[in-house]
């Protein structure tokens, strides 16, 4: 069973782990890798550890943002070890693995995101995501190799869809007429909205980071489709002071 879901690793330090992560995609069934400026690749020691999945770091894609990583994406969960300052939607993998599986099964391509090894996902980069999911560890050791969350994930992914279709169930169809917004249309809207606060005065220097870090996060919470993105981008460049050329004659 092949499972059409890609894996993301965010400035990966050892080229080890690249290799190790590409074995524990193989296990599951999971082919796609993208890494995002891996400090090492290709590298020998990515090769040695994959023992075997070496069309998995073959067909490994390098780029070097995260946006770039997961444009064309319309769901996108990032890891995270820690609770951080913005609030966001937070799942277990059980639960991510469902929502993977009902993005997907909606015709939506989705990305797991990981962070580097020692710090993990920015903020930023957390932002980009529509949600969170940490795994529980045991209280006071919550030391996972890279590799290993990799591992918890994707196994989490496949054995959802096991107990799926042993239960005989069949996808659902797409609640909605139009697909989710893709990462890149989500990160379009955000710098046209970021573009108008900056105009309008609401975006501040000395807190402009957060607010925006929040904005993003109420967005998320709300799903939007590709048509909702586009409809809030035309209230935008209504808005848009460098855009408005005055009021229409016509309007009585």
């Amino acid at each position: 069973m092949e499972i059409p879901v890609r894996i993301v690793l965010v400035a990966t330090s050892h080229p080890g782990n690249i290799g190790a992560s590409a074995r524990a995609m193989k296990t599951m069934g999971l082919e796609e890798l993208v890494l995002v400026a891996p400090k090492h690749f290709p590298h020998e020691e990515a090769t040695a550890m994959a023992s075997g999945a070496d069309d998995v770091l073959a067909a490994a894609r390098v780029v070097e943002s995260l946006p770039e990583a997961v444009a064309d994406c319309g769901y996108v969960a990032g890891a995270s070890a820690r609770l951080r300052s913005v609030p966001a939607a937070t799942l277990n993998p059980r639960e991510c693995a469902a929502a993977v599986w009902r993005a997907t099964d909606a015709g939506v391509k989705a990305a797991l995101v990981f962070g580097p090894e020692q710090s993990g996902l920015t903020n930023e980069d957390l932002a980009r995501c529509r949600e969170l999911v940490h795994i529980p560890t045991a209280p006071g050791y919550g030391s996972l190799n890279l590799a290993m969350a990799v591992q918890v994930l994707c196994y989490e992914l496949r054995m959802w869809r096991l107990l799926e279709e042993g239960r005989g169930h069949v996808p659902a169809p797409p609640a909605s007429d139009f697909p989710p917004a893709t990462a890149a249309e989500l990160e379009g809207f955000h710098e046209h909205l970021e573009r108008v606060l900056v105009a309008a005065g609401f975006l501040h220097r000395e807190h402009q980071k957060q607010i925006k870090l929040k904005l993003r996060r109420i967005f998320h919470r709300a799903g939007l489709d590709r048509n909702e993105v586009n409809i809030l981008r035309g209230m935008l460049t209504a808005l848009d002071p460098e855009k408005r050329v005055g009021p229409r004659s016509d309007v009585t």
